[in-house]
């Protein structure tokens, strides 16, 4: 299937599922934030190396969290008696998605740019993005950050200051959506990390019904 290139003064999308079979959908356009609501709420995201046109993706294969199926590990359970948590959402927007910035630039490279902070930034301001932090005995032990629209919430990126920060911010993340009725954690992409917490794959079809039901 082709990729379709966006106009810049058009805030539109092709059929989400016209992407071809790696996720790719479309290149171009802008991160204005009007044009990253219409993406999200189709299941299309942008994922780009800093300084190329931007990509927007949409996998066939949805690979998400479920609230109630968030995954504890026995030894998580013990490391989670043994300290002293608590938990904040946007303690620090720009510093949380810096700090996840930081945190790969210098192990595998990363796709958080300066275009896309700024852009997250804007987001955060409008109330569309949010960051989750989680403190360890007194000290910033991680965080996460991602696009909160509706009932659904979609990840961006994690970081962790303490061996189980990200793992820590998760699970608060899930037992907060378990509380307020949230329906999903959208991934956008399988790590064995995610898979260990209990993320799962989940057609199109699926992921589909959940958005629309979430965005209702």
């Amino acid at each position: 299937m082709p990729v379709y290139r966006l106009n810049p003064g058009e805030i539109s999308f092709p059929n989400p599922t016209l992407a071809r079979e790696d996720g790719l959908l479309a290149v171009g356009g802008d991160l204005c934030v009007e044009r990253l609501l219409l993406a999200y709420t189709h299941g299309i995201f942008p994922w780009y190396e800093p300084g190329e046109e931007i990509l927007w993706w949409c996998p066939k294969e949805r690979f998400v969290i479920f609230p109630e199926e968030i995954h504890i590990s026995r030894s998580m359970k013990k490391y989670i008696q043994k300290h002293e948590f608590s938990f904040m959402i946007n303690r620090d927007f720009a510093d949380t998605m810096h700090r996840c910035r930081i945190k790969r630039e210098f192990r595998e490279g990363t796709w958080i740019s300066d275009e896309m902070e700024e852009a997250y930034g804007r987001l955060n301001r409008e109330g569309y993005a949010m960051s989750l932090e989680v403190s360890e005995d007194g000290c910033l032990a991680g965080g996460l950050y991602g696009v909160s629209i509706g009932r659904c919430f979609f990840g961006e990126s994690m970081f962790s200051e303490k061996e189980n920060g990200s793992k820590m911010a998760l699970i608060f993340l899930a037992g907060l959506m378990r509380e307020k009725g949230g329906l999903m954690i959208d991934c956008q992409f399988h790590t064995p990390h995610l898979e260990s917490m209990g993320g799962r794959y989940i057609s199109w079809e699926e992921y589909d019904r959940m958005i629309q039901e979430g965005l209702a």
